[in-house]
Formats: C-alpha cells, sequence, structure tokens
C-alpha cells in the first residue's frame, strides 16, 4: 500500500526519504549516549520498512530490558531470603522507596535554606528600617547536606581530579611517543606507581594538601583538594599510555612531511600530532575518568570527605533499617553516573575523532 501511493504520488516518498535522512543525522548524535533505539522508533513513524526497523528495535531495546528485569527479578525473588545484621536484603520496590524519600528529604531542605534566608532578609530590613543597619548579619544556611548535594560534590571532586590528571597526562604521553629518552625516563616511574592503591596515597595526600594548602577558599575546600589530587595520582596512568602509544603510532610519512616542512616543535604536535593520536587519547581519557570514579568513592569513604563514599559510611555506622536499602541506591547511582560519564567521554570521541564508521 505504501509503495503503491508513493508511485502515485513521488512528492510524498521525497518527504519520507529527507524525514529518514534527517533521523539518521541525529542518530549519530543519540548513539553515543546509548539512546540509538529512539532511532527506529523515529523510523517507525516516519513510515519506513517496518521488519528492517522491528528487527533494530530487538536488538537494541527489547533485549536488553529482558535482561534488566530478569535482573530484577531475580533481586526481587533472592533478597528477602539473605539476613544481614540490618535485616533482610532490600528488594527493589523499598531500594525505589528510598530514592523517592532521599528526593524528597533533599527538596524538603531546599525549602527550609529558603524559609531561613527569607527570615533573615526580613530581620535584617526591619534592623535597617528602624536605624540599626550596624546590626545587620548575613549568614548561610548550615543545614545537613542532602543525597543530591553529596552527588554533585562527588561530580565536582571527580571533575577537578580528571582535568588536574588530563593536563599532566596528555603532554607527557605526547613527551613519551615522540622521544624514546624520555619514555625511557619516565616508563619506571609509571610501572612503579600505576598499581598503587587510593588507599596508600590518601594519608600522603591528605599530610602534604594540609601543609601546603594553608588558606582554602568556600569553593576549594580543603576536603575536596585532598579527594581531587587522590583521583589525579590513581587516574593519570590510562591517559598517559594510550596517548603515548596513539603518538608512537603515527604514520612515519606524516613525521616526514613535517621535517621537509620545517615545522615548528608546536606546530608538528598541534597540526600532525593530535589529530592523528585523538581516537587513543580520548580512549585513555575515558579509561581515566572510570578509574577516577571508583577511586573517588573510595577515598571518601576512607578520608571522611563529603560525597558519595561519605554517605555510603555514614549509613553503614548509622545501622537503621533503611540503611541497607540506601546504601543499595547509593550503589545504583554510582554504576549509573558511571555509565553516564562515559556516555559523555565516548560522545566527545566521536565528535572530535575520525574513523571509518562516520
Amino acid at each position: 500500500m505504501t509503495i503503491a501511493t508513493d508511485m502515485i504520488d513521488p512528492e510524498i516518498a521525497v518527504r519520507r526519504e529527507r524525514r529518514i535522512a534527517r533521523i539518521n543525522r541525529a542518530g549519530k548524535v543519540l548513539g553515543p549516549f546509548g539512546l540509538g533505539f529512539v532511532v527506529p522508533l523515529l523510523k517507525l513513524a516516519a513510515g519506513d520498512t517496518p521488519s528492517e526497523q522491528w528487527a533494530d528495535l530487538k536488538q537494541m531495546l527489547l533485549v536488553p530490558l529482558v535482561g534488566i528485569l530478569a535482573f530484577l527479578a531475580a533481586w526481587a525473588y533472592f533478597a528477602p531470603k539473605v539476613e544481614t545484621s540490618l535485616g533482610a536484603i532490600p528488594g527493589p520496590a523499598a531500594v525505589f522507596h528510598q530514592a523517592e524519600v532521599l528526593t524528597d528529604d533533599h527538596f524538603a531542605e531546599r525549602q527550609k535554606a529558603e524559609e531561613f534566608y527569607a527570615r533573615q532578609d526580613e530581620r535584617n530590613q526591619m534592623l535597617i528600617a528602624e536605624g540599626y543597619a550596624d546590626r545587620v548579619k548575613v549568614r548561610p544556611y548550615t543545614g545537613k547536606p542532602t543525597y543530591l548535594d553529596q552527588i554533585w560534590t562527588s561530580l565536582m571532586t571527580v571533575a577537578l581530579g580528571f582535568f588536574i590528571g588530563t593536563a599532566i597526562a596528555v603532554p607527557v604521553g605526547i613527551a613519551c611517543g615522540l622521544s624514546k629518552t624520555f619514555e625511557g625516563a619516565i616508563n619506571p616511574l609509571i610501572q612503579l606507581f600505576k598499581p598503587v592503591s587510593p588507599l596508600a596515597w590518601l594519608p600522603i595526600v591528605t599530610m602534604v594538601v594540609a601543609a601546603l594548602y594553608q588558606n582554602p577558599s568556600d569553593l576549594l575546600p580543603k576536603s575536596m583538594v585532598i579527594s581531587a589530587v587522590t583521583v589525579t595520582l590513581c587516574s593519570i596512568w590510562p591517559t598517559i599510555i594510550n596517548t603515548a602509544l596513539g603518538v608512537a603510532s603515527i604514520e612515519r610519512d606524516l613525521v616526514n612531511v613535517g621535517k621537509v616542512l620545517q615545522l615548528s616543535t608546536w606546530t608538528t604536535i598541534r597540526k600532525l600530532v593530535l589529530p592523528s593520536s585523538l581516537p587513543l587519547i580520548f580512549t585513555g581519557m575515558r579509561l581515566s575518568l572510570g578509574v577516577g570514579w571508583m577511586v573517588l568513592i573510595a577515598a571518601e569513604m576512607l578520608a571522611q570527605n563529603p560525597g558519595l563514599g561519605k554517605f555510603v559510611w555514614d549509613e553503614f555506622q548509622n545501622g537503621s533499617s533503611d540503611s541497607l536499602a540506601r546504601i543499595m541506591v547509593a550503589v545504583i547511582t554510582i554504576g549509573l553516573i558511571g555509565f553516564f560519564l562515559d556516555r559523555v567521554m565516548f560522545a566527545l570521541q566521536t565528535a572530535f575523532t575520525y574513523s571509518a564508521n562516520r
């Protein structure tokens, strides 16, 4: 029926092909974020061949959904059968309920903060009106950080540590790839420090930061710096190694062209080295970000620095009937954020690097 209609009115077929072309272009953006299953749905709505789209939809959406549902069913069945010191393992329903409770607590705390500042402003305005401007005081709200606040703190900390690590690792990796002498000098240090656990780095970092960072600012508290530096020290190595490999793998013809044109070192790096080695650099950055996110949670737990790690530890120490469900909420949150960060890095890699699949 669709083919006959297209033969009668070719304009309909042209419009449909244009819609499908726009959907394919959108798929290049959605795919890296794990939303590729949206493309077959859009194509079905646009009137494309149903058999092909249902096959893609089955592979991209239905199969993952079956796996997730099977996991949830097994979790719901076996969880109540396992008794711990905090009670039975909570099932999916209990964990989802605690996620709602933590979200509601966040908005309730924000409401308290707004009411606090409103009362403070009203009091200060009254003092000014009565001629006591010298008595005006502005105090920050000192309520407890909520679960969403802890998530934001962890994200800011891992971002700081990741950017510091990238700023160090990429130049070092480029130098290793360009100079065998430099690589020979730095490689023993990489092999020595790469296996060191964050639990070993943390005491050293804490003492060094405490000695050097004497006047911490509100935007960059000492606890955040300690966690960020620990993340840097543990996550820097994949980026160095992959960057060095990417630079060393550049075709010799490109290097020879640079020599023939007598390009400066900086121009050679900017015009030849970086574009050719970006895929492996991004691969190293993705690995570093994943390692950094795992390291951060451990560092926050051990050092009791604000963030998701401290939230997990506090709930474990709390020992209430809801603590285990809240810990599981944090575990799922950590996994989802890790997946999201990896997808963001993959999207950036797709946008800024060339591959034969694009």
